[in-house]
């Protein structure tokens, strides 16, 4: 029995620091994980959602901090009956997320291994048996070391663990295991290979044949059968190849610029996932930043999930020169943890990222930018107060009496105001009256 509860010691304690200290490098994402858990959709808490990070760091320290006495045999009764608590807890949401199929992924090792949730539970399963033989051989787990050794090194286990976590928030992953890590190609990272493995889709055909339900199952095929068509229920057998990034995109109104900025060279992304949850301390960096990177010859954009007023009222209070395009929430969540976040994209490869905290800690060397291609939208015509484009005016089929006077807009102001309602670069602005006929806009 002795042997058996060192083995089981070892194997729990060990596990428990490992997969603390992974879970513990990455806090933010913890909470990610439980504000999904918490969600209506699965365990219907949301009023625990708030407080998922404070929750997530004493979870995760516990983890590190159980596992390391443990192994030094410190205060022995409380740590084996703790660490049945935890596990029983971990056991039943690992079961609930699989049986239920509410949670793709557990988070049990963070982004450094992805576990189905059976596996997740199975593991769980394991690690319960595991601790029940500690349970019932506490007698023989000893301390190691002296009384005063062994509780300074939890001492250290403890404080070490809060200062990890700590340091981490107020930073950035030690270990970065996503798929924006620096370095990393987010083009690539959103490839799916040719030979990739296609996802398997079962149809169930429902039918009524003289009266009677009649089900067929194909691979996506229409069956051939004689009866009325009723209804078609799908289920995916086996998951097909999912790209490590499958929900990132940069977005305007209207216009897909993903391509664009991603092909784009010494390109600056400003990241918040939400702006009306955005740091004020980080907020106020973003002006100088975006000074600096424009005179040393980078294009600045910003990502954000909110919406038109949230970006306004945000310019307006920080005094921000540049345009945040539209992102995924979780996906700008994923990119940086932090609101705000700072990456130096060039062709969509990683090469720097920061917490709002590092701004100052950006290299921006001066580079070289290739000029920009301005559009041209020519010149709008406004004819009778209807706005035409110089290739439109063929289809109003005017005669030179049907015009009443013409004037070319001087005022610059003016066409840039037009330019900047319209999100268009007309070039010049010509104002036309019509003695008696009436037109209509094809603009």
């Amino acid at each position: 029995m002795k042997t058996l509860v060192t083995i089981c010691r070892g194997l729990v304690g060990g596990l428990f620091i490992f997969s603390g200290l992974i879970k513990l490098n990455d806090p933010l994402g913890v909470s990610y994980k439980l504000q999904e858990y918490f969600s209506p959709d699965v365990l219907n808490m949301p009023s625990f959602e708030p407080y998922a990070l404070i929750i997530a760091i004493l979870m995760v320290v516990l983890e590190v901090v159980l596992g390391v006495f443990l192994l030094i045999g410190y205060k022995r009764k409380f740590t084996v009956w703790s660490l049945f608590v935890l596990i029983v807890f971990f056991t039943f949401l690992t079961f609930y997320a699989w049986y239920f199929d509410k949670v793709k992924d557990c988070g049990c090792f963070g982004d450094f291994l992805k576990l189905k949730p059976f596996e997740s539970f199975i593991k769980d399963l394991v690690l319960l048996v595991l601790i029940v033989i500690l349970l019932f051989g506490i007698k023989h787990i000893k301390p190691v070391f002296s009384k005063f050794t062994t509780t300074i090194i939890a001492l250290v286990g403890f404080l070490g663990s809060l200062w990890f976590g700590y340091h981490v928030i107020m930073h950035l992953p030690t270990w970065d295991f996503r798929a924006y890590k620096i370095g990393a190609n987010i083009q690539e990272g959103m490839s799916v290979p040719e030979d990739a493995d296609k996802p398997i889709v079962e149809y169930s055909w429902k039918f009524n044949v003289g009266g009677e339900e009649k089900i067929v199952v194909t691979n996506g095929s229409y069956p051939s059968i004689e009866g009325d068509f009723v209804s078609v229920d799908t289920k995916v057998v086996q998951e097909g190849y999912q790209p490590p990034i499958y929900d990132f995109s940069i977005e305007s109104e209207g216009e897909d610029l993903t391509q664009q900025y991603l092909e784009e060279e010494n390109l600056i992304v400003v990241v918040s996932y939400s702006l009306e949850k955005i740091e004020p301390k980080g907020a106020m960096k973003l002006k100088a930043l975006s000074q600096e990177a424009t005179k040393n010859g980078y294009k600045v954009i910003g990502l954000t999930a909110s919406g038109e007023d949230a970006k306004k009222r945000i310019k307006e209070a920080y005094n921000i020169d540049f345009e945040f395009y539209l992102c995924d929430e979780k996906a700008l969540k994923t990119v940086v943890r932090s609101n705000p976040g700072v990456l130096e994209l060039d062709a969509g490869t990683v090469k720097q990222k920061v917490h709002w905290n590092g701004i100052e800690d950006l290299e921006l060397p001066k580079v070289e930018r290739k000029p920009e291609i301005i559009k041209d939208d020519g010149i709008l015509y406004l004819i009778d107060g209807a706005s035409f484009k110089e290739e439109d005016l063929e289809s109003l089929e005017l005669e030179e009496g049907d015009l009443e006077e013409a004037h070319v807009l001087k005022d610059r102001s003016v066409l840039d105001s037009i330019n900047a309602a319209n999100n268009t670069n007309y070039s010049g602005f010509v104002e036309i009256k019509l003695k008696s006929k009436d037109v209509n806009s094809t603009n």
